[in-house]
């Protein structure tokens, strides 16, 4: 069923209700696209429609709504249903929605839980929204050393319907300390009487629940892992963050990467989304990076005001601005995004070595940008506006050092920000442009100054 499809299927069921019709949609489509095109209907309609399936595909569903919809739908729906809802959600998904809920909520929610699944929900639940224990899942297959081939497959047969991969399977001790891993594929090969210890792969990749979500998402896709082992403090396995975990720990970081980059993100808050955020936000927000910015353009027109006389007296000067602070905006944002994006693939660290390395790549190309663009901006100001050779060299001059200087800047700031511990991308776009607009009237003026100083001080004397 195509998308077009699927969009009049949910539409005719919205305004019909069809138990065993729904159902059969249900199971016919992936959760993904009947979320997406669920996106825009109202939580009433989409109450009604979630109460015709069956818990297991109640669940399946709304886990993969959007978190506004879902916050919603839990003021909408019977007190028991979302008892079930949380029972059967994937671990990681239920303890986020539980983070979401407020703090009255919580107890009562709690009270109707399972005893297993209410501890879950809590141990997850305490850890916070940036690190990996947020994003674990418990719905894994752990596995005793002292086990058979034929009892692990027995084993994995019951927890598989409850678990979120059974293709990475982990041997624990009876402290639940990680021994080891065994694939799938290693256990359905071997002899039924071969333990599990002599198939068990030690010394695994494992990561801390406390460390930052991003180290899981590096280390799966740099080792090419189904799923990484979670511990806590106590070297206890807690769970798994699995690869498409991963995935959308990284789609999220592009996004919050793009905002930043973009200024419309306050360092330390969340960021601004297009369909979810007020408007007050969104304004506040938005408002604070103009406000930033402005403020670099006071100080720039100040100085350009200053010039007054240098102006009045050349005034030809006054068409090159514009251009010449521009293109220093332009190339230490394309330099900066390059860094950024090295440093986001583990390509680039904190280090004087990598610093150095950059300077070398970066130097030659932003010189060779600088003469090409100030050969490009002299020959078009000869043709377009008839200059002298004094002013031609006055803005060649301030264009080769305003891009070079761009280049250089933008890619030495992505290494200043991380030393101040801060995250590369919360250097905007905007910002980088504002700072070079500066610099870059304080260059132009200054080569202005320099080369024709003595002729307007001659011509008004």
């Amino acid at each position: 069923m195509n998308r077009e499809e699927l969009i009049f299927a949910v539409r005719r069921f919205v305004h019909a209700p069809d138990r065993e019709g729904f159902a059969a949609l249900v199971r016919a489509s992936h959760p993904s696209d009947l979320a997406e095109v669920l996106l825009g209907t109202s939580a009433a309609s989409l109450s009604s429609l979630l109460l015709l399936l069956d818990p297991q595909q109640r669940a399946d569903l709304f886990a993969h709504l959007a978190f506004p919809q879902q916050d919603a739908l839990l003021a909408l729906l019977p007190r028991q249903t979302v008892y079930d809802l949380f029972e059967r959600m994937p671990a990681d998904d239920r303890a986020d929605l539980f983070n979401r809920l407020d703090t009255r909520s919580r107890p009562d929610l709690l009270a109707g839980l399972d005893g297993v699944e209410r501890e879950d929900i809590v141990a997850l639940a305490a850890y916070p929204e940036a690190s990996i224990g947020s994003v674990t899942t418990s719905d894994f297959v752990a596995l005793d050393s002292a086990m058979t081939v034929a009892q692990a497959l027995a084993h994995i047969r019951t927890l598989a319907p409850s678990s979120e991969t059974i293709y990475a399977l982990y041997v624990l001790d009876g402290q639940r300390r990680l021994q080891g891993t065994v694939s799938l594929r290693d256990l359905v090969v071997a002899l039924a009487d071969t333990t599990v210890a002599s198939l068990a792969r030690p010394d695994p990749v494992f990561v801390l629940a406390a460390w930052p979500r991003l180290r899981a998402a590096e280390l799966i896709r740099r080792y090419d892992l189904l799923a990484v082992p979670v511990l806590d403090a106590s070297q206890a396995m807690i769970g798994i963050v699995t690869v498409d975990d991963a995935m959308d720990i990284d789609k999220q970081q592009d996004a919050d990467q793009l905002a930043r980059f973009g200024g419309t993100s306050v360092a330390g808050g969340s960021d601004l989304d297009m369909m979810t955020t007020p408007l007050r936000r969104m304004f506040t927000v938005r408002v604070f990076w103009l406000a930033v910015l402005t403020l670099f353009g006071i100080i720039t027109s100040t100085f350009v005001a200053a010039q007054e006389e240098l102006l009045s007296q050349a005034i030809v000067l006054a068409a090159f601005i514009a251009p010449i602070v521009d293109m220093g905006g332009n190339t230490g944002s394309q330099s900066a995004t390059l860094v950024i994006r090295s440093m986001a693939l583990g390509e680039l660290g904190l280090n004087w070595r990598h610093v150095l390395f950059v300077i070398k790549r970066e130097l030659p190309v932003a010189a060779m940008l600088g003469i090409a663009i100030a050969l490009l901006e002299a020959v078009l100001a000869w043709f377009s506006k008839g200059v002298g050779i004094d002013v031609l060299l006055v803005v060649g001059l301030s264009m080769l050092v305003c891009t070079a200087l761009g280049g250089v800047v933008g890619a030495l700031l992505p290494f200043l920000a991380r030393r101040m511990g801060t995250d590369p991308a919360t250097l905007s776009s905007p910002l980088i442009t504002s700072v070079m607009d500066l610099v870059g009237v304080f260059v132009y003026f200054g080569f202005a100054w320099a080369l024709l100083g003595d002729q307007l001080v001659g011509a008004s004397a």
